[in-house]
């Protein structure tokens, strides 16, 4: 069954590492960019910054809610973040690439859908719920990172 996929890009004004500090923070930063209403019970069971950090939370898409067990690599550290579900191998990548104004991020996640009814439904429904997750998530950093100062860690 081919896979699922979803994205969306926007130009954060800030240089790429802040972006990246950011969102390879899960214990300081990162839990402060998701959308309210969409995750909760986030707690980081290992690491914290980067790879090998583990982390649980509830997502809630659609109405539909459902525990994520995430583990984080750094495809390339500085330049792409990665949480792949330990549970069901959904996969997203956070990419940032240098460019006037700022860094362009993107977010952008592929996933096997379920089967049957339900998965032609959710190929055809999720991409646009999860698009507009992500543009929130990525105007919420945006926001972050214009009131970010990396010498007060209380931020």
């Amino acid at each position: 069954m081919a896979k699922a996929h979803a994205q969306a890009s926007a130009v954060i004004a800030a240089a790429p590492e802040k972006v990246y500090e950011v969102l390879s923070d899960y214990h300081n930063h990162h839990p402060n960019i998701l959308p309210k209403g969409v995750f909760s019970n986030f707690v980081v069971e290992e690491g914290g910054v980067g790879a090998g950090t583990v982390f649980r939370t509830d997502g809630k898409v659609g109405g539909i809610a459902r525990p994520l067990h995430m583990r984080v690599s750094e495809p390339q550290p500085g330049r792409v973040l990665a949480e792949t579900d330990i549970d069901t191998g959904m996969h997203t990548t956070f990419s940032l690439t240098p460019e006037a104004g700022g860094t362009r991020v993107t977010i952008a996640t592929d996933w096997e859908p379920s089967h049957g009814l339900m998965g032609w439904i959710e190929r055809r429904i999720a991409p646009g719920m999860l698009e507009k997750m992500y543009r929130e998530e990525l105007s919420n950093l945006n926001e972050y990172l214009l009131g970010y100062d990396p010498q007060n860690e209380d931020t």
